[in-house]
């Protein structure tokens, strides 16, 4: 079946302007004395209320020490992923190469809006300790399990916290998917894990909330702006469309991979012949 390419090499300016008008208000109202004291004040609370329960309940603590660890990213990465490429979900199984593809641009340049604004944000006084490296009453996981910090890269505390680059991640991804999303079921199942997988590191301290619904929306918004609404990502994914285009040919002859949405090139050539005309 015929679909229309997932992404078009136009501007929409208002969701473009929209996009970078509020991420730059966040900054604004975060770099604002009184705004960047209450964001505090409100962390603080925030942070005892998520992290003094490690201390009084098993269970709680067991769950976000896992949580809090590398390997459980991973796991966490892989169900993002499952969801991108699920044909029929979000994307139409004809279009999910391309969704990858576009979302995958759009990732690599959220880490280079990051990067850069770490660069600037560390040569002033805004960048801070996480929340468990500041606040003295704070319950550590590294000290309760000392062995899976460097076993198991157990994450909980950060010299440089500001912006929250796992959440930015996840919600690059989550406002990716909702972009394209057809109905409220999806929007609710997608912001649902977005925020699930948010909470491992405001739990253990690793991030002040205000790393996260301050920086991580920040960045990721300026990442969707410049990607989904400028011609970049359309233009970028036509062209990796094509060049992987062999890649995905003998993918197809792997069992078991082929049959992923992804994979199977019958019906991704009418979009990769309508990103070539373009």
């Amino acid at each position: 079946m015929d679909y229309p390419a997932l992404f078009q090499p136009r501007w929409n300016v208002r969701r473009f302007v929209l996009c970078n008008l509020v991420a730059l208000a966040l900054l604004l109202v975060w770099i604002w004395p009184t705004g960047h004291a209450l964001f505090t004040q409100f962390d603080e609370w925030l942070f005892h209320l998520l992290n003094r329960p490690l201390a009084q309940n098993t269970v709680w603590l067991y769950i976000w020490t896992v949580a809090s660890m590398r390997p459980f990213d991973a796991v966490v990465g892989v169900i993002l992923l499952i969801l991108l490429i699920k044909g029929d979900w979000v994307f139409k199984a004809a279009q999910t190469r391309a969704a990858l593809i576009g979302f995958v641009v759009t990732l690599i340049l959220l880490l280079v809006i990051r990067t850069v604004f770490s660069k600037v944000l560390d040569h002033t006084s805004l960048q801070h300790d996480s929340a468990s490296m500041m606040i003295p009453d704070a319950i550590k996981l590294s000290e309760i399990f000392p062995s899976l910090e460097d076993k198991w890269q157990l994450k909980d505390r950060s010299s440089q916290s500001f912006p929250g680059d796992h959440a930015s991640v996840l919600l690059i991804w989550a406002m990716f998917m909702t972009v394209f999303s057809r109905t409220a079921g999806q929007r609710v199942i997608i912001w649902v894990l977005a925020f699930l997988f948010m909470m491992p590191r405001l739990v253990a301290g690793a991030h002040w909330g205000q790393d996260d619904y301050i920086g991580g929306v920040m960045i990721a918004l300026l990442a969707l702006g410049w990607s989904c609404y400028t011609p970049f990502v359309a233009r970028s994914t036509g062209f990796l469309l094509r060049v992987t285009a062999p890649l995905f040919k003998l993918l197809a002859k792997v069992p078991l991979v082929k049959y992923l949405s992804v994979v199977r090139s019958s019906e991704t050539q009418s979009v990769i012949r309508r990103m070539k005309v373009k």
